[in-house]
């Protein structure tokens, strides 16, 4: 029995293979070639070029040994896309039997793709689909993208670029690059997915539908999606310079739509090891960020409906507008923090560039912050009232600090705050404190104003008027000596000047009593009987 069938089966498989040699004898598929090529470059508005074609039956496809796809030359004169092999699914019936081109699939294996953003908001891909190219004569329609419809676009294990124009910082690199796309037809819609790497280890998948291609503008095509971010280090990736100061790694689940121009966003982050300023250090906890923004792409103005940061079970809020003018983008937001436990955002204060005195840290009590946030985002100013309540020190006796004073009250387990409150303007010039308002309940109280330079020296210079309460005894001493009839009665009981420098890590705070004692006396200490008074006060400090 099996010696009666194998003869047969050798026959036929003969025969197979003897068709096979003679389609591809009899077929020259490289005939086909400028006609793809034509059919393409009509079809994206851009020259492409194609290699050697041959005819592969097993994969029932065209196979190029190379694709070229020139970009926009108001970007670049190197291709936009450049890759080794190109695959393009055909109907074989009709090409072997009818020699009829009919494309099914198009198949782009490890392509290198030039992604270049204009300073003015266009792409290097805006004119994809005829816009760029010098046009055939238009069809009874207008101005109609050519049709290329096919069952498959895809995009396989490619890399590509994503730059700007002119160059700014570092451009961004990805991997492992694929796309694809079913049901492919320019004047519908059509289902894709997209995912690839980013440098520092990680990822991006998006999944949705978009179309019919915008025919203008192919950036503008509408699309609705779902955005998945793993593991994203936008400083290891390039997307943020080092020297900006913000770093974070983070994770984000967000949907994505784009309509008639307007694209909007809305979803969740999570962010660890997170960073505000170049003198901050990383969160030591995960941040979470809840955002809802919608972006305008033809004037380039945008809209933060609301981005809440989570710490703990409280959030701060940030409204406002951004733009996009130039290579770097500019806000104009607002963020409202009221009554937030210090417990729950003693964690983002260092990130933010908030240095405490070293060994101390804050306790209990509540933060309210009203700021305004504006200028690029290279250079942020950030202006308005923040004040501190019922809160504690820990780790630092301001009592003890004070020079040119004994030691005025047990403060050695911690500085009890009351209050402290100022208008803070922060910028890469520095930070300025002004109607400063501290109410320091075992010690007093004072005013005034003050500086820190910017980094990395970080000096501060503040000068303050303190009320002390273990002074008010010499104040009345001293009005005493004075008959009750000096200036100094509103002034020597509580007006002592103090000084601040050296850095927020480890301030030194100097009382000039000599200059209090002189604004007191006002011109009279040279009376005997004065500087005799004023000597047995000496002891007390």
């Amino acid at each position: 029995m099996q010696r009666r069938w194998l003869k047969p089966l050798i026959a036929v498989a003969v025969l197979f293979v003897a068709v096979l040699v003679l389609v591809l004898f009899f077929v020259n598929a490289d005939t086909f070639r400028p006609t793809i090529e034509s059919e393409l470059s009509s079809a994206l508005g851009r020259k492409v070029t194609l290699g050697h074609l041959g005819l592969s039956l097993l994969t029932g496809s065209l196979v190029a040994d190379n694709i070229s796809i020139a970009d926009d030359p108001a970007f670049s004169t190197a291709p936009f896309l450049d890759a080794k092999e190109l695959r393009i699914g055909v109907e074989l019936g009709r090409l072997l039997f009818h020699h009829s081109l009919q494309v099914t699939d198009l198949i782009i294996k490890s392509p290198s793709i030039q992604l270049i953003h204009a300073a003015n908001g266009a792409w290097n891909f805006s004119t994809l689909g005829g816009a760029a190219a010098k046009p055939a004569p238009a069809p009874a329609s207008g101005n109609a993208i050519p049709a290329l419809t096919v069952n498959k676009l895809a995009i396989e294990n490619g890399s590509a670029v994503l730059s700007s124009l002119p160059a700014d910082g570092k451009p961004l690199q990805c991997t492992d690059v694929n796309l694809t796309v079913t049901q492919f037809s320019p004047t519908a819609s059509f289902p894709f997915t997209l995912s690839l790497q980013v440098p520092g280890g990680g990822s991006l998948n998006l999944k949705g539908a978009a179309g019919p291609l915008a025919q203008n503008d192919a950036s503008l095509t509408p699309f609705h999606a779902t955005i998945l971010v793993k593991h994203f280090d936008p400083v290891a990736a390039g997307a943020i310079q080092a020297a900006d100061g913000i770093s974070m790694v983070a994770d984000m689940d967000a949907q994505v739509a784009s309509q008639d121009a307007k694209m909007t966003a809305s979803g969740k982050a999570k962010a660890t090891q997170l960073k505000l300023a170049a003198n901050g250090v990383p969160a030591p906890r995960p941040v979470d960020l809840n955002f809802n923004l919608a972006d305008d792409l033809s004037s380039r103005n945008g809209q933060v409906n609301d981005l809440a940061i989570v710490t703990g079970a409280v959030a701060a809020h940030i409204t406002g507008t951004f733009q996009q003018t130039g290579t770097e983008p500019s806000v104009n937001l607002q963020l409202a923090a009221p009554h937030l436990p210090v417990d729950q955002v003693e964690q983002l204060l260092p990130a933010a560039g908030v240095v405490l005195p070293s060994g101390s840290r804050l306790q209990g009590g509540t933060i309210n912050a009203n700021l305004a946030i504006s200028g690029p985002v290279n250079g942020l100013t950030i202006a308005g009232p923040i004040e501190l309540d019922n809160s504690q020190l820990t780790g630092f006796d301001l009592g003890g600090e004070i020079q040119g004073i004994h030691p005025l009250a047990d403060t050695s387990g911690g500085t009890e705050i009351q209050k402290l409150a100022a208008v803070v303007n922060n910028s890469p010039q520095g930070t300025s404190f002004q109607n400063i308002d501290a109410e320091i309940p075992k010690i007093g109280s004072a005013t005034g104003q003050g500086t820190i330079s910017p980094s990395p020296t970080e000096a501060l210079n503040f000068q303050m008027s303190a009320k002390i309460a273990a002074l008010s005894a010499v104040g009345g001493a001293v009005d005493k000596l004075f008959g009750g009839g000096s200036s100094s009665s509103s002034n020597s009981g509580g007006g002592v000047p103090l000084t601040v420098t050296g850095t927020a890590s480890h301030p030194s705070i100097h009382a000039d009593l000599g200059q209090m004692f002189k604004s007191a006396t006002n011109g009279v200490v040279n009376n005997t009987g004065i500087k005799k008074s004023m000597k047995s006060l000496k002891g007390l400090f």
